[in-house]
């Protein structure tokens, strides 16, 4: 499931809340920057196109899938991140009441396995009790519970 591999490449984080919802699109980056698959200015070109575009990475109540466009020079590699805040964050000053508290940052240089990847993840969001399970989660062993939980995934 890909909540194993996000787990078992240390992908996941999970933390208490963010200052402003840049700030946690930084944080959602950091697994990624940490592993070497993108640099410290991915975040902030996310953080860029947000700005520029509303809050489209909210795809779900509560759940938000931060990436850049296709080709960008700040990715290096192909992989999902999770982070997990205990308390959401909210896109109101660029377009709506949309918050969120799960966060699959996605990054992509090899595109058949970044559709791969997504193909994964949105059959995974297309399931609601994952979903609200994801948005309660709390702890790596709780995440890990999720994977056993819903192993069709």
């Amino acid at each position: 499931m890909l909540l194993k591999e996000i787990i078992d490449n240390k992908l996941c984080r999970f933390v208490e809340g963010a200052d402003s919802w840049q700030d946690a699109v930084r944080i959602s980056c950091r697994a990624l920057e940490e592993a070497g698959i993108v640099s410290e200015r991915y975040a902030n070109e996310i953080i860029g196109s947000l700005v520029e575009n509303g809050p489209y990475i909210v795809v779900l109540p509560g759940i938000a899938l931060p990436h850049s466009s296709e080709n960008s020079p700040n990715v290096f590699g192909t992989a999902i991140a999770f982070t997990k805040l205990a308390l959401p964050v909210f896109f109101d000053d660029i377009g709506g009441e949309k918050p969120a508290s799960v966060f699959f940052t996605l990054a992509a240089t090899d595109n058949a396995l970044h559709l791969k990847n997504m193909r994964r993840l949105f059959t995974m969001l297309t399931n609601e009790a994952l979903c609200a399970d994801l948005r309660d989660v709390a702890s790596e062993a709780e995440l890990s519970a999720l994977d056993a939980k819903y192993e069709n995934f």
